[in-house]
């Protein structure tokens, strides 16, 4: 028996990126002024595109690294914005590991998390947008009291492993989604070729990250809620600001590794969907795991 909260089958993932020469985007990203001005692409949206994908990657990257006390390496890119960590968390040496499976997936996560800021800033050039302000203390515990009913409060990530991947589920499906939404906004097919590589990278980190979440599903998590209970509860407010898209850990089919549409195709959310979901409210400009909102003109 699951105890899992479900959900349709329903999301959509981040936004872009590339590997293959992403030189000469320029500096200009016109007739950007919000999300809302990406109905109608124009040749000039790619570097737009591209930041917004790098605002999500500094995000993923700081929350894995400062896991394995390798922020340092973040905070030399892209400029000195602020990182809010937990209280008691050492940046330098991170948190305690008790089970080496989930330390390995954790540290081939965050090495790979930092080397898509990495691709992503060099590409960009002179173009990419500082990192912004980047809160994983106060908007987890907004984040647990939602998705708790106000059960759970000061919920900490980085207080152990179950705790660490429950936080990485925030941020996983959200970013597979936000880089499928993203897709068709590209103009440039090599940038396009790229973003379905990270993308493919990013969809490996959150089947890995459902899967021992599943493994542990029926495990008291916090204020006698269940793995699958608290997992399925941030699944259905995802959904609730996220366009609908969303899938907790199981349905009446069984279990749920990688969430996608009855045709088996990822959900694909718009950059207001993603953003409604990391700013932990619908509509805002800024908040939650961005308390000044993004850099650039898609926040």
């Amino acid at each position: 028996m699951s105890n899992d909260t479900n959900t349709p089958r329903n999301p959509e993932r981040r936004a872009a990126l590339g590997t293959l020469g992403l030189m000469g985007l320029g500096t200009a990203t016109l007739g950007l002024l919000n999300s809302n001005a990406l109905a109608a692409p124009t040749k000039d949206i790619d570097p737009a595109v591209l930041n917004f994908a790098l605002n999500l990657e500094y995000l993923e990257a700081a929350f894995y690294l400062a896991a394995v006390g390798r922020l340092n390496e973040l905070k030399a890119i892209g400029g000195g914005a602020d990182i809010r960590l937990p209280a008691g968390l050492d940046a330098s040496t991170g948190m305690q590991f008790k089970d080496s499976t989930v330390q390995a997936f954790v540290k081939d996560i965050a090495e790979d998390e930092l080397s898509h800021v990495k691709f992503l800033h060099a590409a960009l050039g002179k173009a990419a947008v500082a990192r912004p302000v980047i809160d994983l203390a106060g908007a987890f515990d907004a984040a647990g009291q939602a998705a708790s009913g106000g059960a759970i409060k000061g919920f900490n990530p980085y207080a152990n492993e179950l705790f660490f991947l429950h936080g990485a589920f925030i941020f996983e499906d959200v970013g597979v989604t936000a880089y499928n939404g993203a897709a068709t906004l590209l103009t440039n097919p090599a940038y396009l070729q790229a973003a379905a590589g990270i993308l493919a990278v990013e969809a490996y980190h959150g089947g890995a990250i459902r899967t021992l979440l599943y493994q542990q599903r029926q495990v008291t998590a916090a204020a006698g809620l269940y793995v699958g209970q608290v997992v399925g509860a941030i699944s259905a407010l995802r959904a609730k600001v996220g366009g609908g898209k969303d899938a907790g850990l199981s349905d009446n089919t069984g279990a749920i590794i990688a969430p996608a549409d009855k045709n088996g195709v990822a959900y694909a959310r718009s950059t207001r969907e993603v953003l409604n979901i990391v700013y932990l409210a619908p509509n805002a400009m800024k908040g939650g795991f961005y308390p000044n909102g993004l850099n650039g003109t898609i926040k």
